[in-house]
């Protein structure tokens, strides 16, 4: 089965970039893998300290993971699948691509303020031409009825 990657972070973009990777999954008979990445920058205090930031970090991420899992799965008929690394972000997408045969297209969303689409898209964007899969660039401001169309 072809799977959809698609990242979880605090971006607003993040949203359209989830809809779209579960609209096209349930449209193609494929999957959804939802990619969180901790960066270890988060992680530069004490052992104790740094293990219990550790612990909070990921239960932020399957909270949130959770609210976007239930929305594919009533709204799409998508189970998605969560996987956590830790790292940088680049890298560990990259990462788990490789050691991902089913992963076909990665998603990303992309930001429309003055910033720029964002720091994923920028850097991924960049190495395209050298990456194992195409990606699909979501813009952050289309609407539902927007997504739904181009699904």
């Amino acid at each position: 089965m072809r799977k959809f990657l698609v990242v979880l972070d605090e971006s607003r973009e993040c949203l359209n970039a989830m809809r779209f990777a579960a609209m096209r999954a349930a449209h193609t008979g494929g999957g959804v893998k939802i990619l969180s990445v901790i960066p270890p920058e988060e992680f530069n205090h004490w052992i104790g300290v740094s293990d219990l930031m550790r612990e909070e970090a990921r239960e932020r991420i399957e909270v949130h993971y959770e609210v976007f899992a239930k929305w594919m799965r009533d709204r799409q008929g998508v189970d998605p699948e969560l996987k956590i690394r830790e790292g940088e972000p680049v890298g560990e997408i990259l990462s788990e691509i490789k050691e991902d045969a089913e992963i076909g297209v990665l998603v990303l969303g992309a930001g429309n303020d003055r910033k720029g689409p964002g720091p994923l898209v920028s850097q991924l964007s960049r190495n395209s031409g050298s990456l194992p899969v195409p990606i699909t660039v979501v813009p952050g401001d289309l609407t539902k009825e927007q997504l739904e169309a181009i699904t």
